[in-house]
């Protein structure tokens, strides 16, 4: 199994999501972050003034897949969620050692 964390641009959530779903990924958790990368955020104007953004409001992505799928949803989530520009964000792959479900006790690829 493995446990995959991504880092997106807010609104390219709901393409993600469908991309996800279409593999048949039925469970993921998302949190609103704030972030920077490389860019160290950026600058903005409000009312005429200047004033630098430090973090940038982004999506954070987490799914629990099967190991045969964990290629297949990354590809997913990079297709569906890039844009070309800076600040696409990132995708971490983790390994995921076990998983139960609480309700009914199924344990391994079974729980997720």
């Amino acid at each position: 199994m493995k446990y995959i964390i991504a880092i997106i641009k807010p609104f390219k959530l709901e393409e993600v999501r469908e991309a996800l779903s279409a593999l048949g990924v039925e469970g993921m958790t998302i949190t609103e972050v704030k972030g920077h990368g490389r860019q160290k955020g950026h600058t903005e104007f409000y009312r005429g003034a200047e004033y630098k953004v430090s973090f940038v409001p982004k999506i954070k992505l987490e799914v629990a897949v099967d190991s045969s799928l964990a290629d297949r949803a990354v590809e997913a989530i990079a297709t569906a969620g890039r844009t070309n520009q800076i600040g696409d964000g990132k995708i971490f792959v983790l390994g995921l050692e076990a998983a139960t479900r609480i309700r009914t006790g199924e344990s391994g690829a079974a729980a997720l």
